[in-house]
């Protein structure tokens, strides 16, 4: 997808039926890197590093059991303009990547919702992240109620973002991602990256 095409404002307090909007062209799996050795998370890291700007995301395994307490992060996602990084939780090499980037007060890490994220990173990785803007209130532009993913998509660029429960609930702790698992992860994280860069654009 392209960001130059004309921003789109739908009306205050509502969006426009999925129906009427075009589908949102979220990345593409060539460009998402899953990180499983040592090596690939040192280069993720130089390229992360040169960012001004990243996508930033978690995904945690849900808990179906009343009071079952959560686990997660699971999984940390960064994003570049071009390119989505999945770091699984529990290897020393991804721990160290996600933290030098989260940590890094010269990048700022923009996402939908973040509150949890930010939560669940401090109290299982000990991350403290730097210089981060949830844009579920970045956006607000004044009102009550958070700015979602699929709210933002459908004012900035006319599209549906479809955003799929059975995915989102699927086993973030799995040893091996599905390729469905890292599309949805994926655009989690770019599609934060392509709303802050239409959001300035209007600025």
């Amino acid at each position: 997808m392209t960001l130059q095409q004309p921003l789109q404002t739908l009306p205050a307090g509502g969006d426009a039926p999925a129906a009427e909007l075009t589908p949102y062209d979220g990345i593409r799996l060539s460009d998402i890197r899953l990180i499983v050795t040592a090596a690939q998370a040192e280069d993720a890291l130089a390229s992360l590093m040169r960012a001004d700007v990243l996508g930033f995301d978690t995904e945690s395994k849900p808990t179906f059991v009343k009071g079952e307490q959560s686990r997660g992060p699971h999984l940390i996602q960064l994003a570049t303009d071009d390119t989505a990084y999945l770091f699984q939780v529990g290897s020393a090499f991804n721990q160290h990547a996600a933290q030098t980037v989260l940590t890094a007060p010269h990048i700022l890490k923009v996402g939908f919702g973040l509150s949890d994220d930010l939560k669940r990173l401090h109290g299982k990785m000990g991350i403290d992240a730097q210089n981060v803007l949830d844009l579920s209130i970045a956006l607000r532009r004044g009102g009550r109620n958070d700015i979602g993913a699929k709210t933002a998509v459908a004012q900035f660029f006319g599209m549906h973002l479809q955003k799929s429960k059975k995915t989102s609930t699927t086993n973030w702790a799995a040893p091996q991602l599905t390729e469905r698992q890292m599309l949805y992860a994926a655009d989690d994280a770019q599609v934060a990256l392509r709303i802050y860069r239409a959001w300035r654009a209007r600025q």
